[in-house]
C-alpha cells in the first residue's frame, strides 16, 4: 500500500486546532510565527462571505463547491444494518471554552477516544451549531453538537448529537456547566476551573447514522467519517434559546447526497 499524505488544507486545519488548545491551556496565547505569514481568510455564514461563496474566497476552499461528498446532508432512505457500535472512552477534562467567531468550542486534552471498527480515533474538540446542520427525513433540529476525532493516520471521524428543546427536560449537569460559561464575544475565552466529560453529552442509546462526508466549514475537506446519533438529546428550552441567540444560524445548508450510501444501525 502506498503511504498516504495529508493535504495541506487538512494539516492547516489541525494546526489551528492545536493553536486553539494551547492558547486555552497555556498562560499566554499561542502565537504562530511562519516565515511568510498570511492573513486568515475571513468567512462567515451570511452574505458575500457565507456558504454560497466560500469556494470563491480562496483556492484552498474550492472543495466547498467542487466536492461531491460534502456535509451536512439530509439523512433519508437509509440502509438498515447491524453495525458495531462505537466504543467511547472519554475522560473528564478542564472546561475551557473559546468563542472563535464561528462557534463555541471546547478543546479536549489527550487521552480520550472512540474505537470504531477496530480503529482508535482521538477526541480533539467539540463545538456547537444552531440550528442543526444535519436533518433526518427533512426534519432539522434545534442544535447540533460535533465531537471531532482523528486517528494516527490523520483520518477524521465526527460524532454528531442532535439537540432538541423540551420544556419537560431536566437540566443535564455537563450541558448546564457549558451553558453557564459560554463566551459571548468572538475571541473570548473562559477558563472555568471546572471539568467536563463528553460522555455525559451523549444520548443513552449510541446507535448511529453513518456516511462518508466532509468538514462542514472551510476548507470543506472530504473523507470524513460521520456518525450521527439516531437518538437526540433533549435540553430545557432556555438552554436551547442560549445556543440559538449566541450561534445565530451557524449552520451550513444541506448538501447533495450524490448517491452516497447512508447506513442506520439497528442494533442497540
Amino acid at each position: 500500500m502506498k503511504p498516504q499524505f495529508l493535504p495541506m488544507r487538512i494539516i492547516s486545519f489541525f494546526i489551528v486546532i492545536a493553536a486553539t488548545y494551547l492558547s486555552l491551556f497555556a498562560g499566554t496565547p499561542a502565537i504562530a510565527h511562519p516565515s511568510n505569514p498570511t492573513p486568515e481568510i475571513h468567512w462567515t455564514y451570511q452574505d458575500a462571505t457565507g456558504p454560497d461563496y466560500w469556494a470563491n474566497l480562496a483556492p484552498e476552499f474550492a472543495t466547498c463547491k467542487s466536492g461531491k461528498n460534502q456535509s451536512p446532508v439530509n439523512l433519508t432512505a437509509t440502509e438498515s444494518a447491524d453495525l458495531i457500535n462505537p466504543d467511547f472512552h472519554y475522560e473528564s477534562v478542564p472546561l475551557n471554552v473559546l468563542n472563535n467567531g464561528h462557534t463555541v468550542q471546547v478543546p479536549y486534552a489527550p487521552g480520550s477516544y472512540v474505537t470504531l471498527e477496530g480503529q482508535r480515533y482521538n477526541l480533539l474538540q467539540f463545538h456547537l451549531h444552531s440550528p442543526s446542520e444535519h436533518a433526518v427525513d427533512n426534519q432539522p433540529w434545534d442544535a447540533e453538537l460535533h465531537l471531532v476525532h482523528q486517528n494516527d493516520e490523520g483520518d477524521l471521524a465526527v460524532v454528531a448529537v442532535l439537540l432538541q428543546k423540551d420544556d419537560a427536560a431536566s437540566s443535564s449537569g455537563d450541558f448546564d456547566q457549558l451553558s453557564k460559561n459560554l463566551p459571548v464575544e468572538a475571541g473570548d475565552k473562559v477558563r472555568t476551573g471546572k471539568t467536563i466529560n463528553a460522555q455525559n453529552l451523549l444520548p443513552s442509546k449510541t446507535t448511529t447514522y453513518r456516511y462518508s462526508g466532509s468538514l462542514t466549514t472551510p476548507p470543506c475537506s472530504e473523507s470524513v467519517t460521520w456518525l450521527v446519533m439516531t437518538e437526540p438529546v433533549s435540553l430545557p428550552a432556555e438552554q436551547i434559546a442560549q445556543y440559538e441567540k449566541l450561534l445565530d444560524h451557524n449552520n451550513r445548508p444541506l448538501q447533495q447526497l450524490n448517491s452516497r450510501p447512508v447506513q442506520m444501525d439497528i442494533s442497540p
